[in-house]
């Protein structure tokens, strides 16, 4: 890493030059030329497919995948952080990305739960708890701001709190830590390789995002506890490459196990929200209000939604929030942009029938097309399983009907 911004952007730009070179070897095997710790050719094909426009053609093929996930975000909050490498430093650009990492995890997995841990002064502090309210861990975060990192890491400590956090999760949940480790050493009390047998007992899964240089025993935990896969530790080469490799946490993981569990169906609680004439207490935080939600079971009252109840332990989510984790399993077919040369065959859109913008004349068109591939200037997109203009879809747009419509041609097919 460098101190200037100048010198981030001629990183940046060798890279690319490195990718243009090698791009007919990516895609066929890893690229070992000018290997850099954290790197695999794999995420270097995906961010040149982006900087392309090839990122709309995705795999889609249907996983198993645990949409009921139990993450517990830990925090380096040692002297190490205090670097300026990364801007303004590390420790401050951490905690901005922790929160979009809250906001961004809850939206993709509305029925997840979260959890936060520090490290410093060798020790392990508890910064929130398990929960699936996303304000809370923002909050929790944004108080950090007043303090200062201090002292050493200590990863054994806090797999071990983190490990006592998940021990009492349900089973039909996946157990996940996610740490952004900024130091190069750890000071631990004890042997973290017995700590590193019991995460794998417990079934709990490890990734690590680190911001100075690989480490060793980070890859050893990884690759350990994901079941020799060490693609969970990624080592951050600047401010936008530490971010992505935040944000691919937010998928939930493809489950491992081929054995099934023994129950597969999950009782939840789909309750609505009710206002009362006059206020009464909550069951969740012990505070009077007059708005809530009713558990299906046995009646007690919680604020918010999603939420185990305090009383009964039934899961109460709204019906939404079970959607937006579901399209985790079974993805959206691929689709592509439609040129302006077929754009007048289709007026309106297939899913949500809205009207298409006017085309406009072949000069001014032209010359937008062939100046970049992989966007659409038309509006118009067409999925790859029609082979026709007829399902002709608006770009940016999510419809429940277009997602029927694909389930519905995948079943005739």
């Amino acid at each position: 890493m460098a101190d200037s911004d100048e010198e981030y952007v001629a990183e940046f730009d060798s890279e690319d030059h490195d990718d243009d070179l090698g791009e007919d070897d990516e895609d066929d095997e890893p690229d070992t030329r000018n290997v850099i710790p954290g790197k695999s050719s794999r995420r270097r094909g995906k961010r040149k497919k982006q900087r392309e426009g090839h990122e709309l053609l995705r795999d889609t093929t249907p996983l198993q995948r645990g949409i009921i996930r139990h993450l517990i975000l830990v925090l380096d909050l040692s002297i190490a952080m205090t670097e300026k490498d990364l801007r303004p430093t590390r420790y401050l650009l951490t905690l901005r990305f922790a929160q979009e990492f809250v906001l961004e995890y809850f939206e993709q997995n509305p029925i997840s739960q979260l959890g936060i841990i520090g490290m410093r002064d060798g020790l392990a502090v508890k910064i929130s708890d398990m929960s699936g309210n996303p304000t809370e861990h923002i909050l929790a975060l944004q108080a950090l701001r007043a303090k200062d990192p201090n002292g050493l890491p200590s990863l054994q400590n806090a797999l071990e709190m983190a490990r006592g956090t998940l021990f009492h999760t349900p089973s039909h949940g996946t157990r996940e830590v996610l740490i952004l480790f900024g130091a190069l050493l750890s000071s631990d009390p004890g042997d973290i390789h017995q700590t590193v047998s019991s995460l794998i007992s417990d079934k709990i899964r490890v990734g690590v995002v680190g911001l100075a240089a690989e480490v060793a025993i980070c890859r050893e935990i990884c690759a350990k506890t994901n079941a020799g896969d060490d693609s969970g530790y990624g080592v951050a080469l600047n401010e936008q490459h530490f971010r992505e490799l935040m944000m691919e946490t937010t998928t939930p993981p493809v489950t491992y196990s081929k054995k099934q569990a023994a129950n597969s169906l999950l009782m939840m609680g789909f309750p609505s929200r009710t206002v009362e004439p006059a206020p009464s207490m909550c069951a969740c935080h012990s505070m009077p209000s007059r708005g809530g939600y009713l558990c299906s079971r046995c009646g007690s009252k919680v604020c918010t939604l999603p939420a185990e109840c305090p009383a009964c332990g039934l899961t109460l989510i709204l019906s939404t929030h079970l959607a937006r984790s579901y399209h985790h399993l079974f993805p959206l077919i691929n689709w592509i942009e439609v040129p302006w040369k077929k754009a007048s065959t289709s007026a309106n859109c297939f899913a949500c029938g809205n009207p298409f913008p006017a085309v406009p004349p072949r000069a001014q068109w032209e010359a937008r097309e062939n100046m970049a591939k992989g966007m659409s200037f038309s509006k118009r997109c067409i999925y790859l399983a029609s082979g026709n203009l007829e399902g002709t879809f608006a770009v940016a747009r999510s419809s429940y009907k277009l997602q029927q419509e694909v389930w519905m041609q995948t079943v005739q097919t």
